[in-house]
């Protein structure tokens, strides 16, 4: 049995350019990788299957698989158990990091693996998160995804304000086309000097593109941003297509004092990674 971890991000900086040719928009972004994790298990099995509780319907798991099958056509059936810990449809790329790490298990099992390179190629063509997350890491994104570059970030702690039910990513994505949000050209020169700054500074750059859509289709969410911000948090924001708010802290205890009174928080750390 393979095991591997598939730790949730969140988007400090999140633009949004035009579509591109594979039907993905263009990104630019930086990410920060988080302790929270959900865990993997694959083993060679007599079919496939994929069990992870509190997801149904097609599971991009699965697509992973079949995705990496098409490569290499000798891989055996695998039995795939997720233990969910990221929260589902929240902004924070679970279902990504969980096909990242299904693609790295399962590619253990090949005569001849392919390198890290060869397998975001393949992660591309699941989706613009899933890339990054073949070697989980603080990164810069450009293209559709497809181009990872690792940066360095400070020591923060995060409090989550998941919200129920989630958000799907193309509803938010239709609402920002319908809203003209998409930038016509997108610059991410800027992004890896302010992965070195202060946590208070990078704070105060949280950007996201998609925050407009998503609180056009849950305006509560604003509700979450200002109770973090009253409770101390240095920034808040919209995580990725939502629904998930997060808030950023220089230390864990007061991360923890503010998450305290607000239903559902929870508390982790940027990881050291």
């Amino acid at each position: 049995m393979i095991r591997e971890s598939a730790p949730a991000k969140i988007n400090l900086v999140l633009r949004i350019g035009p579509r591109a040719s594979n039907g993905l928009h263009e990104v630019a972004s930086l990410f920060a990788s988080l302790d929270l994790a959900d865990d993997v298990e694959l083993e060679v099995a007599p079919e496939d299957s994929i069990e992870c509780e509190g997801v149904e319907g097609p599971n991009l798991a699965a697509r992973a698989i079949e995705m990496l099958r098409g490569y290499s056509p000798s891989l055996p059936p695998m039995r795939v158990q997720i233990t969910k810990r990221i929260p589902v449809a929240a902004g924070l790329a679970g279902g990504s990091a969980d096909a990242a790490a299904v693609l790295r298990a399962a590619n253990s099992f090949h005569e001849l693996p392919f390198d890290d390179d060869h397998l975001r190629a393949i992660a591309a063509r699941l989706g613009s998160d899933v890339p990054s997350q073949i070697a989980p890491a603080h990164a810069v994104v450009t293209g559709t995804g497809e181009r990872v570059e690792r940066v360095q970030l400070p020591q923060m702690a995060v409090v989550l304000v998941p919200s129920v039910p989630g958000l799907a990513t193309g509803d938010v994505f239709r609402k920002a086309d319908q809203m003209r949000l998409p930038r016509t050209k997108l610059d991410a020169t800027d992004l890896h000097a302010l992965a070195n700054e202060r946590p208070e500074a990078i704070a105060q750059r949280l950007e996201n593109d998609l925050q407009q859509a998503a609180l056009r289709l849950r305006p509560e969410l604003a509700g979450a941003i200002d109770s973090l911000l009253a409770a101390g948090a240095l920034g808040a924001q919209v995580s990725g297509s939502g629904p998930t708010v997060f808030g950023l802290f220089a230390e864990r205890d007061v991360a923890e004092e503010a998450a305290e009174p607000i239903p559902g928080a929870l508390v982790t750390m940027v990881a050291t990674r």
